[in-house]
């Protein structure tokens, strides 16, 4: 439970109490039923005449919301008067949309950079014909790619009213990624699919749906089991590195030409440069190259723009428009998080700003841990965390400011320098983890909260809701990489990103939530709709393991059109479940 309370993902039982994880909504009801729905399920509070819906809130712990900012139950039932319920509900969505964009932003802007130059120091290597490059593609740029997923299944099955929206998202956006994206990408460019990956992908995101399935219909998940989850990763991870090596010995080091039966691209070894953030875009949208004689209040004025004026005239307006709701998000993480470019001279060094990092990230650090009650924890009484962190924090930038110098960076900055010394990638790392995993605990709650208000099961929001979000950075991506002629790398992405979220989400969101006492975690899926996307997920990765060797791996618009039909009659199916149209029977 240590590592668990670090990182704000997880919550202490008694000792030796199981913890129970329904992937329906919420725990069964327990207790007697008073009339101010002490011990109820939350969910029931829609049932109550609308003068009673405070109280309700406020009396029932299941309707204490565990972490975040904002509790988002009070607001809704407290705050705004019943009539103005549907306004409520509005300002909620717009707030769960920026939530996305808040994601995905410190995922592709800092989080992912960071990573890349971390990995760089590691010695895995970004040259195409590096074994390290699988490697790279499958770990860390996999781990930057799917943070957003992770983490949010990660904090989802950190409270047990909330993990089905953890399996509903996993399930969920498995479902969409192989069929819509997919399809997606053989409608805007037919193509020849690269056989061995895809084929390798697809078993082993089998094997994970299979192991899932097998948990859930047990009803429990031991130790053993979550470990399982993330040796499998390990072992995947192992596959990817001896195919490319095995493939390089038959290609003699990639000097011979693909054969007729070959696909341009079958290999691994180009797959990372797809999906792989370029931190030098970063670096030419926002921090544009300064001359030398630059003062550091201009340095610091230029850093924090989130804007690139000239960029700004040539976009259309529906950019120019998105970019508005970007820049507050922009705005604050350049203001909290540093970034290191391995793939600029400078390493995106810039003096002022980088020495205000080291003043902004660890206040973002223990203000956000425990949605800052460690931050505001004080010592003897007196003294609070925050403060004593600003003092020491203070200290440590007019140290730095002092010793350095505008034009070059120091050697704690380098990436060519050890682990140890990288103390602004590192530093990075951690402040861009905090802003994603707040983001990620306050969808969560906002997305319960939704749940409790339309009287909908956590699963239905996760299949849909929490999927799309998660999902529409990497559609968008796979799709205009298509477009521009590199389908077969968008395709192999759309199998291979997957296998991570699956693994790692249930086997690390489980394993926080395991103590030295109870290593048990008992999940219960009340409801049948876990089963028909179980079942959705299976029955959509064998129609493309059955179709795509038997077309000879060539894709076109058919396939395309029958994988998108597929996910409309799935959801159809999905939504009338869940509305209760139509009956399935649970194992």
């Amino acid at each position: 439970m240590g590592l668990a309370g670090v990182l704000s993902l997880a919550g202490a039982l008694p000792a030796g109490t199981p913890l129970l994880l329904d992937v329906r909504h919420t725990l069964p009801a327990g207790g007697d039923a008073l009339s101010h729905g002490r011990d109820l399920d939350c969910w029931e509070v829609r049932k109550h005449n609308s003068s009673e819906w405070c109280h309700f809130i406020r009396t029932n712990p299941d309707c204490r919301l565990d972490g975040g900012f904002l509790d988002y139950l009070d607001g809704v039932f407290c705050v705004f008067p019943p009539r103005l319920l549907p306004l409520a509900v509005t300002l909620y969505a717009l707030w769960l949309l920026y939530l996305f964009i808040i994601l995905g932003v410190t995922a592709e802007k800092f989080f992912c950079p960071n990573l890349s130059a971390i990995s760089t120091n590691l010695k895995l290597s970004h040259n195409v014909f590096s074994l390290t490059t699988p490697l790279h593609g499958v770990t860390f740029l996999a781990f930057g790619n799917g943070a957003p997923d992770v983490f949010s299944a990660v904090v989802a099955f950190s409270d047990p009213r909330t993990a089905g929206l953890a399996i509903g998202a996993i399930f969920g956006a498995g479902v969409f990624v192989t069929t819509v994206v997919a399809g997606g990408i053989a409608l805007v460019k037919p193509f020849t699919a690269a056989s061995r990956p895809f084929l390798r992908d697809v078993i082993f995101y089998m094997v994970a749906v299979f192991l899932t399935f097998v948990v859930l219909y047990v009803g429990r998940i031991r130790l053993g089991e979550a470990l399982g989850y993330l040796g499998l990763y390990v072992f995947y991870v192992l596959t990817v590195v001896l195919c490319t090596w095995i493939h390089r010995r038959q290609r003699g080091d990639g000097l011979a030409p693909p054969g007729p039966w070959e696909p341009e691209m079958p290999t691994d070894i180009e797959e990372p440069e797809a999906s792989s953030t370029n931190s030098g875009d970063y670096g030419e949208e926002y921090r544009p190259l300064l001359p030398s004689q630059e003062t550091s209040l201009r340095i610091l004025t230029m850093a924090l723009s989130p804007l690139d004026y000239r960029k700004w005239r040539r976009k259309p307006w529906y950019w120019r428009l998105f970019k508005a709701f970007k820049v507050p998000v922009e705005l604050v993480l350049l203001l909290t998080v540093p970034v290191v470019d391995p793939d600029k001279d400078d390493l995106n060094w810039r003096r002022p700003l980088n020495c205000l990092h080291i003043l902004t990230s660890p206040l973002l650090c223990v203000l956000t841990l425990k949605s800052g009650a460690y931050g505001l924890y004080q010592i003897q009484g007196i003294f609070p965390v925050w403060g004593l962190v600003t003092l020491v924090a203070s200290a440590l930038a007019l140290i730095i400011f002092i010793t350095t110098s505008n034009e070059e960076p120091p050697k704690y900055h380098c990436v060519s320098c050890s682990s140890f010394c990288q103390v602004f990638a590192f530093l990075g790392f951690l402040a861009s983890a905090m802003w994603i995993n707040a983001a990620a605990t306050e969808l969560v709650n906002i997305l319960r909260t939704l749940g409790i208000i339309f009287q909908l099961s956590n699963t239905v929001l996760g299949l849909t809701l929490l999927a799309w979000g998660n999902s529409i950075g990497d559609t968008f991506s796979d799709l205009t990489m298509a477009r521009q002629g590199y389908p077969r790398m968008a395709f192999s992405a759309c199998f291979g990103g997957i296998i991570f979220n699956i693994l790692v989400g249930v086997g690390l969101g489980c394993l926080l939530q395991m103590t030295s006492s109870q290593p048990l975690v008992k999940l219960e899926p009340d409801s049948p709709l876990v089963w028909v996307l179980a079942g959705a997920l299976g029955l959509s990765l064998v129609f493309s393991f059955v179709t795509v060797p038997a077309q000879c791996f060539q894709l076109g618009k058919a396939y395309g059109v029958c994988l998108i039909t597929y996910y409309l009659v799935f959801l159809c199916v999905a939504l009338l479940t869940e509305f209760r149209v139509i009956h399935f029977s649970t194992p």
